[in-house]
């Protein structure tokens, strides 16, 4: 399954990620994940990406692109993915349709969004004691988190492939919910 996950810092993506790879035995392509060992292994996208990085910048689509095409080509992504922090705008969003088709002739199963208010947000975060995780930071992160994203949802929704997932409870409760929302009761 080809399945990524939507939602704002906070909502349980990562833990919820990180079952469901297990769950479903495909790889997890963390675009924050893959760009800091970029960096560090200091490979050609790496060496792009790093000043954007440094200066706490998002990195360009044209290389975030070209670091998830590379990705993609390693042969454990033949059965599927889970994409996470990607797409993150509708250019990304039209691009990881082009590269499924072409390299695996299908398409997007899933985008997963993992909905949770943002007043549950705030306390979820609130109570980290991170740095960029006070109030006023919180509010200005879900606000662009907003405004880039409400296209996507709209993207995915128009191709059939949206599932809304409730993000309040337990993490059992939520992953059930995802494996309802997948039709997967069962383990592959």
């Amino acid at each position: 399954m080809r399945i990524i996950f939507i939602g704002p810092p906070g909502a349980g993506k990562g833990t919820q990620s990180l079952r469901l790879v297990e769950y479903l035995g495909i790889p997890h392509l963390s675009t924050g994940d893959m760009l800091r060992q970029a960096v560090v292994e200091r490979t050609p996208t790496g060496v792009l990406a790093g000043p954007y990085m440094d200066a706490g910048q998002l990195v360009p689509d044209d290389i975030i692109l070209k670091l998830m095409d590379e990705r993609m080509r390693k042969g454990d992504c033949g059965r599927g993915a889970l994409f996470d922090g990607f797409p993150r705008n509708l250019h990304q969003a039209a691009a990881l349709d082009r590269m499924l088709e072409k390299m695996f002739g299908q398409a997007l199963d899933a985008a997963l969004e993992m909905n949770v208010d943002d007043a549950e947000i705030i306390r979820r975060l609130s109570g980290r004691q991170r740095t960029d995780d006070r109030p006023a930071v919180i509010a200005e992160r879900l606000k662009s988190y907003w405004h880039e994203t409400r296209p996507l949802l709209e993207y995915y929704r128009q191709r059939g492939v949206l599932r809304v997932i409730d993000g309040i409870g337990t993490q059992d409760q939520v992953f059930d919910r995802i494996k309802a929302a997948l039709g997967r009761q069962q383990p592959v």
